[in-house]
């Protein structure tokens, strides 16, 4: 079993395939899709894209549905307003399903995989994986790094 890592990354500015090398630079083993829809108008980064062009990385593939942001929340984000995502993600990770899932992912944190976190935004301090992240660490004791895929 190798020491536990976990990894965020958003690919705003970014193409799939500068994503794709980021993870494997990082040496990722599972990327964890994080958004509540993994539907994407920018090419490669829709779910099934996604996971084949990670697999072809030799990466595995998880969509978490449950850790995403609620439409109201992305809807604050993407308007600015971060402080009102971050309470409506707060209120929603008190919910069953994120809670389960949440318990999941930390599950596959302590027996040791390089997990990556994905979502949209390009700054995690933007981003609702931030707060997903700092949840775990909150249970094991794991550094996490910001990896920046090239821009576009």
């Amino acid at each position: 079993m190798s020491d536990p890592a976990l990894f965020t990354i958003g690919y705003e500015q970014a193409s799939s395939p500068a994503v794709l090398d980021e993870l494997s630079r990082a040496g990722v083993e599972l990327l964890v899709d994080v958004r509540a829809v993994a539907a994407s108008r920018r090419a490669g980064f829709s779910k099934s894209l996604l996971a084949a062009g990670v697999a072809e990385r030799g990466i595995s593939y998880l969509h978490l549905r449950g850790l995403g942001t609620p439409a109201e929340g992305r809807q604050a984000a993407r308007s600015g307003q971060h402080a009102t995502m971050q309470r409506i993600f707060a209120e929603h990770m008190r919910t069953p399903t994120a809670q389960e899932q949440l318990g999941e992912l930390v599950e596959l944190v302590k027996a040791g995989r390089r997990v990556c976190l994905l979502c949209f935004e390009r700054h995690p301090e933007h981003c609702h994986r931030l707060i997903v992240a700092n949840l775990v660490c909150e249970q094991v004791e794991v550094p996490v790094t910001h990896l920046m895929a090239s821009p576009l």
